[in-house]
């Protein structure tokens, strides 16, 4: 069985977009992600099916109602055979990184709440949710936006998925470092040629220059990633090659060249 995600949502019609594209396309096609969507309006009672309301204690916006989320949210645990994992999107959670995302894909079925207004009533999050993510430091209108960021890099990582077994291991992130610099046909584009190491055949030079360049762009970029990182000898040895060629080239313009020798 494949990777099974519910979304609780007010817009279920906008995260179902996610599975009629690309990657997640291709997984739900081939039963290797279910996605499905429950939204708390068709579990809000009175006949205006209410879902929010004013504030205690007053202030601007509304607040998404405890029991109808709350139905919602069982109807779709229902839905994924009950043994799951609530989380919610929220900018106020712990930001997601890549080993968050690989933790979750090879984890229990999910059931992902998508909040919108001014939040949910915090008694949800006391007794419903088991988790708080963010995308960054920023706030979107809803959480669909995210569950559909989410949703995409979970996909990524379920075998059979890519074109590619490797793909998703050669990835940002997926070893905690930046990506390499990627070329591809000709080799000759405004006066730029691809590095010389990428067409020599040598697979040992290649990989070597490949997590040289992850490395380096990693230092240049996000020195954060390193800090907490154990470098083993060779990591060691081409991170301080590509750091003192990087000094290099800022003296000498003629040695950016040579860096990609």
């Amino acid at each position: 069985m494949g990777m099974r995600v519910a979304a609780v949502t007010l817009f279920p019609d906008l995260v179902m977009t996610v599975a009629r594209w690309g990657v997640t396309a291709r997984a739900v096609g081939r039963g290797l992600l279910e996605l499905d969507c429950w939204n708390p309006r068709d579990f809000a009672r009175g006949r205006h099916r209410r879902v929010d309301d004013r504030p205690y204690g007053g202030g601007p916006g509304m607040v998404m109602m405890y029991e109808p989320v709350r139905d919602a949210i069982a109807a779709a645990r229902d839905a994924v055979d009950g043994a799951s994992r609530t989380i919610h999107l929220s900018p106020q959670g712990r930001k997601i990184e890549q080993c968050d995302i690989r933790r979750l894909a090879h984890g229990p079925p999910l059931v992902m709440l998508c909040g919108r207004y001014e939040g949910v009533d915090e008694r949800l999050l006391d007794t419903e949710v088991d988790e708080e993510l963010s995308l960054g430091d920023y706030v979107l209108s809803g959480g669909e936006l995210a569950a559909m960021v989410v949703i995409d890099a979970m996909t990524r990582l379920i075998p059979g998925v890519l074109g590619h077994e490797d793909s998703a291991g050669a990835d940002s992130f997926s070893d905690g470092l930046l990506d390499c610099p990627h070329f591809t046909r000709p080799e000759t584009v405004a006066e730029r040629q691809v590095p010389q190491v990428l067409i020599s055949g040598d697979h040992g030079a290649i990989r070597r220059w490949r997590l040289k360049q992850s490395l380096g762009r990693t230092w240049e970029r996000r020195p954060d990633l390193l800090r907490g990182r154990d470098l083993d000898p060779e990591e060691r040895t081409l991170l301080d090659e590509y750091m003192s060629e990087r000094v290099a080239s800022a003296v000498d313009p003629a040695a950016i060249g040579e860096r990609s020798e």
